[in-house]
């Protein structure tokens, strides 16, 4: 009978330095010498990544993607390569590869890749050869393709890299194309929490949350997860299992929950310090201004979230919407000629914004979520700015100074720190 075979991800703040890198190979010599297979995938030490971009602003405004892809990507390789060698003090068989080493092929963006195939051959020979394979994340290499944005040509055989987090992404790539009998994120925190436990010392460690919800947290501001790493091991049914890096205990599994109807309709709160709001005053209320205004964002790759248009007067609107706070200088180079040409009153912006959110399965299925939320910010004295809604989430626009308000009284109203067993039929989140 074959080993299981088990993906780990190790991310910046577990090997941020030699002794953290040691407890980690530590960690992965044990469960070799349990008899599992391993394929590792590592992220850059620390604050790697950010020195790196630090170095590369202090050199240019305006990089190469190309050359910037290629020295981001060597973050990554630093980290797989030492924990190869601390695993081979340790008498264990290892070998590090970078991203196009292990047969990542990408579609070709530079800075924001998304994984295209994967060759399995040379890490599972490695693997049959009886190595644990340490796997540089964040990484690929691109296939030939168009940049629509800037009309450059990626070449073939080209370093590329998958943006923020994007080794969560690698690790449950490999694990869907290695048919792993699970993939682990090892991370600074024990898991996924009810919300951030730096705002709510009371929050709660769940045990199994699902795809959904985890896509959910992780849309509006939980940083445990990256997106497109649940967004994969959903279509792929790969169970991921969160864990703390630094201590053995129990963890968080992200998969299929059977007993989402028994549980808390709200699973969680996420927030988002990252956003600012655009406001475009007096816009001509006529067809074809809204593509004027979102098309050339789009293009920019400038994520456009809650958008609020109000009642037309007299020929104009008033239209409103949020975009990442890192972005707003370029969206503002953006909009600013097509408000002249469009002929806007005016356009103004606010970066002391931020975002709550209440996610659960089928809150909108079941009356009271929105008006407990709604009330419950009221009661604290947090004015609600804009509001966004899915099948399973609410969220609100908030000022920035109330957020760690707002998270606290949410996270009591719904009753988050209670244990997710109930008495049968009883209901819990909302009462009567």
């Amino acid at each position: 009978m074959p080993a299981p075979l088990v993906v780990q991800k190790f991310g910046g703040s577990s090997v941020a330095t030699a002794d953290r890198i040691r407890r980690v190979a530590r960690r992965i010599a044990r469960e070799r010498a349990g008899g599992v297979d391993l394929c590792v995938v590592v992220s850059a030490m620390g604050d790697t990544t950010d020195e790196l971009l630090a170095l590369a602003a202090a050199i240019t405004d305006e990089p190469d993607p190309r050359e910037l892809d290629v020295l981001l990507a060597t973050g990554e390789h630093q980290s797989a390569t030492l924990v190869s060698m601390a695993l081979h003090s340790l008498g264990v068989a290892a070998i590090s590869l970078t991203g196009a080493q292990a047969g990542i092929s990408t579609d070709g963006q530079y800075g924001r890749a998304r994984i295209a195939n994967i060759d399995p051959t040379r890490v599972e020979a490695e693997i049959a050869s009886g190595k644990v394979v340490i796997v540089a994340g964040f990484q690929g290499i691109g296939q030939a393709a168009l940049d629509a944005p800037s009309g450059t040509v990626v070449h073939a055989a080209e370093t590329t890299t998958l943006g923020r987090g994007g080794s969560d992404t690698t690790a449950v790539a490999l694990a869907a194309r290695l048919n792993a009998d699970r993939c682990q994120i090892f991370t600074d925190v024990r898991g996924i929490y009810t919300a951030d436990p730096r705002v709510v010392p009371g929050a709660r460690r769940l045990d199994v949350i699902g795809y959904e919800e985890m896509l959910e947290l992780a849309n509006q501001g939980a940083q445990v997860m990256q997106v497109r790493a649940v967004e994969l091991g959903w279509v792929n049914g790969v169970v991921i299992e969160v864990l703390s890096s630094l201590e053995d205990a129990p963890g968080t599994l992200i998969k299929e929950d059977s007993l989402v109807e028994q549980r808390n309709k709200v699973r969680g709160l996420a927030h988002d310090r990252n956003v600012a709001k655009v406001t475009l005053v007096e816009v001509p209320d006529r067809p074809g201004v809204a593509r004027s205004v979102f098309t050339p964002l789009a293009e920019a790759g400038i994520n456009v979230d809650m958008i609020v248009q109000n009642v037309g007067h007299h020929g104009a609107t008033d239209l409103s919407f949020t975009i990442p706070r890192v972005e707003l200088a370029k969206a503002k180079r953006i909009l600013e000629p097509i408000a002249r040409e469009l002929g806007f009153r005016e356009m103004t912006t606010d970066s002391s914004v931020a975002k709550v959110s209440i996610v659960g399965a089928g809150i909108q299925n079941a009356p009271g979520y929105a008006a407990r939320m709604f009330g419950t910010l009221a009661d604290a004295g947090v004015n609600i700015e804009m509001i966004s809604t899915s099948e399973i989430r609410i969220t609100c626009m908030i000022a920035e100074d109330a957020l760690e308000t707002a998270v606290r009284a949410l996270h009591a109203a719904f009753e988050l720190e209670r244990p997710d067993a109930v008495a049968e039929g009883t209901p819990i989140g909302v009462t009567s």
